[in-house]
């Protein structure tokens, strides 16, 4: 197996290396997505306006459910597979922007997955509002070479244009629901509706002719909404849908709590982490309770939560009353780079530094933010930090052992610290903290994205889990954009969790 990113800088794709095969599998043209056009920002604004006068994601989500069933869906929205006690499975996270670091994910997914039983897209199978003609080049044509079924769960680009495409996709083609009755005039729901962003007329005349890039019967894959739940040899998944702002409606609260219900191992996928750079967000229910509630009851056998949304990988082993549930954060299939190294030293529910994980490791996510600020702010000689003196400036900030040495001649210098202070590493505020630039801050994520590189390494990943009756294997997979991860991709984390 080759070096993975704890073992050597060109493990981690620093260095002189060969760019991967994957441009080869890309579209003759392909639409770079800039978070800093205004066009962009305006088709992506319901977020906000749900946020200020109000979210229907519920309500419309329940109409989707009414409809999935009243064309036959299952009632428990349950898919029961015959795959084997002993069978693996993929979970790919925030994959769709369709430029070069999504498919620079696509030649390493396909080698790990071989003999998989099918895949799971953990939020945002689409950017930037989930538009039925952008699934030709940013799910069907990349994924065309996955011989198995894939189901996913949304994200809230997704729901940016009320979910229509992903259930004419993943849903046996869902019609488009009725339209509502208009809202009283001058109220919250009415500047809502006045103001919500909608599909374009004809949006999705290319969707007939970009099925057929998956049309092979063992591709395709059937689910009874945007929530879901799979019983899988010895295993139930359960996908939850938290919708625009990281909430779920008490009816998918009601459903989450009857089939967390039974001795089964169960293993939660969902679009809003649980535990994320240090911090416990356990997604609040309507009407009461939290999904985190549902997690750590004992009677419901959880092993594993799996959420996607912030675009890197991290892992919380977190005890809970004696038994250890993994809380994984993995959302690196293809959107753009969410910086590790403001990550603050890990110190919540019991998980200290020594237990957690994280991809990128802190000091390359600090060395590629610093190249990417350098060439933004045409400053390079300044804020270009080799990976070595970034690796050496994390140590000291956080007082930790790095995962990988940064070698005698990492020497830490004022400008090091500077710019590590600037770049907001790890968390920690200082003198210069007023000053920091803007990494993870809501407020100014746009400009990250941005200025996103299209050149390796990427710092993308995926995870394959490999099931048996006693154990579930877990393991995190890079993917650079170099040609020597692509043809071996390298293990970046791995876990076995008890399942007796």
């Amino acid at each position: 197996m080759s070096d993975s990113s704890r073992d050597t800088a060109e493990g981690a794709g620093w260095g002189t290396a060969e760019r991967g095969e994957y441009t080869q599998l890309m579209p003759a043209r392909v639409e770079k997505l800039s978070w800093l056009n205004p066009g962009t920002l305006w088709a992506a604004r319901n977020g906000v306006l749900a946020s200020w006068f109000g979210d229907p994601t519920g309500r419309t989500r329940s109409r989707w459910a009414a409809q999935r069933a009243a064309a036959g869906a299952p009632a428990d929205k349950v898919i029961r597979r015959d795959d084997p006690e002993r069978f693996s499975f993929m979970v790919i996270g925030d994959t769709g922007e369709g430029d070069e670091p999504q498919y620079a994910v696509v030649p390493g997914f396909l080698k790990a997955s071989q003999d998989t039983r099918f895949a799971v897209i953990a939020s945002d199978v689409i950017y930037p509002v989930g538009s039925a003609d952008d699934y030709d080049s940013k799910f069907f044509r990349p994924y065309q070479d996955y011989r198995a079924p894939i189901y996913a769960i949304p994200g809230n680009h997704d729901w940016y244009e009320d979910l229509g495409a992903f259930m004419r996709v993943f849903c046996d083609d869902a019609p488009p629901l009725p339209a509502e009755p208009a809202p009283r005039p001058l109220t919250r729901a009415w500047l809502r509706q006045l103001l919500w962003h909608r599909p374009r007329t004809g949006d999705g005349q290319r969707l007939d002719e970009a099925r057929k890039l998956r049309s092979s019967v063992d591709q395709q894959a059937v689910q009874p909404g945007p929530y879901w739940a799979i019983d899988a040899g010895p295993v139930r998944i359960i996908g939850i849908d938290t919708g625009l702002l990281g909430t779920i409606d008490a009816e998918q609260g009601a459903w989450l709590r009857e089939v967390s219900q039974g001795p089964r191992p169960k293993i939660l996928i969902t679009g809003s982490p649980l535990y994320v750079d240090g911090e416990h967000h356990p997604c609040p229910i309507d009407g009461g309770g939290t999904v985190d509630d549902i997690v750590r009851d004992p009677d419901h056998h959880y092993v594993a939560a799996i959420g996607g949304d912030i675009h890197n990988y991290q892992r919380y082993p977190v005890d809970v009353d004696g038994r250890t549930v993994q809380y994984v954060v993995s959302g690196g299939g293809g959107a753009f780079m969410h910086a590790t190294h403001t990550i603050p030293r890990i110190s919540v529910a019991n998980v200290g530094e020594q237990d957690f994980r994280c991809y990128p490791l802190r000091g390359d996510s600090l060395a590629f933010y610093s190249r990417l600020y350098g060439r933004r702010l045409r400053l390079r000689r300044f804020f270009t930090l080799t990976e070595a003196e970034a690796t050496a400036v994390i140590a000291e900030r956080l007082g930790i052992t790095p995962a990988r040495a940064p070698g005698p001649s990492a020497r830490v210098t004022w400008r090091t610290r500077l710019v590590a202070s600037l770049l907001g590493a790890g968390g920690r505020p200082d003198r210069t903290s007023r000053f920091r630039l803007p990494v993870r801050k809501i407020y100014t994520q746009l400009f990250s994205p941005g200025s996103a590189t299209y050149s390796p390494p990427f710092f993308k990943c995926f995870l394959r889990l490999d099931v048996t009756p006693d154990a579930l294997r877990l393991r995190c997979f890079a993917a650079t954009g170099n040609r020597a991860q692509e043809a071996d991709p390298p293990v970046e984390d791995e876990v076995t969790i008890p399942l007796v």
